[in-house]
C-alpha cells in the first residue's frame, strides 16, 4: 500500500495570523511612528481585509492529495491557454468583479498608479502571480484549480474598470476630497 496524504488547508490557518502581523504592524506604525493619519490607516487596513479576502478566494480551501490518491491528471491539462472561446461568463463577470476594488486602491496607495495602463500592468502581474501560484499548488500538492488565460483577462480589466470608476469618482468635489484625506500620496490627481 502506498504512502498517502490527504487533508485540506483551510485559509484562517495562514490569513488570520497574516492579518493580526500586519494589524500590530500598523498600529506600530501609525501611532508610536505617528506616520499615518486616521484616514490612511483605515485605506491601509480596508486593503489588507481586501486583499486577504482575495486570497480566500482564489486560492481556499487547499485540498492536498499526494500519494494513493493524488488527482491523477496532469497538470499541464489543467491550464487553459485559449482566450475568449472558452469563457465561462459567470466566472469571467467574477474575476472582474474581483479586482476592481484593487483598481480603486491603486491611486488611493500611490501616485505611481495614476494611468490606465500602470492600473493595467498591476492587475495583469497580480492576476499572474495568482495563476502561476495555482499551477504550482496544483503540481506541488497534487490538487488545485486550474490555470485560465481568462482570468488574466478578466482581472486585468476588473483593475482598469475599478480604476476608472475611483478616476471618474474623484471628479466629484466634495468626492475628491474625502479621497484626499485617504490617500497615501501627495495628491491625487484629477482628470
Amino acid at each position: 500500500m502506498k504512502n498517502s496524504l490527504i487533508y485540506t488547508i483551510d485559509s484562517w490557518y495562514i490569513l488570520i495570523p497574516a492579518f493580526l502581523l500586519f494589524l500590530i504592524y500598523m498600529i506600530v506604525v501609525a501611532v508610536i511612528k505617528q506616520k499615518y493619519g486616521f484616514g490612511q490607516f483605515v485605506l491601509l487596513i480596508s486593503f489588507a481585509v481586501y486583499f486577504l479576502c482575495m486570497i480566500h478566494l482564489v486560492f481556499f480551501p487547499i485540498e492536498v492529495n499526494i500519494g494513493e490518491y493524488t488527482n491523477l491528471t496532469p497538470w499541464y491539462k489543467s491550464i487553459n491557454f485559449i482566450p475568449v472561446l472558452t469563457i465561462d461568463a459567470a466566472t469571467f463577470i467574477l474575476n472582474i468583479i474581483m479586482l476592481v476594488p484593487l483598481g480603486m486602491y491603486l491611486p488611493l496607495l500611490s501616485n505611481k498608479y495614476q494611468s490606465i495602463k500602470k492600473a493595467a500592468s498591476v492587475g495583469l502581474y497580480i492576476s499572474l502571480s495568482f495563476e502561476v501560484t495555482q499551477l504550482l499548488i496544483r503540481i506541488i500538492l497534487g490538487n488545485g484549480r486550474s490555470t485560465d488565460i481568462n482570468d488574466l483577462i478578466a482581472n486585468t480589466l476588473g483593475a482598469v474598470l475599478g480604476f476608472l470608476i475611483i478616476r471618474e469618482m474623484s471628479k466629484i468635489s466634495f468626492v475628491y476630497h474625502i479621497l484626499q484625506g485617504l490617500s497615501l500620496g501627495k495628491r491625487m490627481e484629477r482628470s
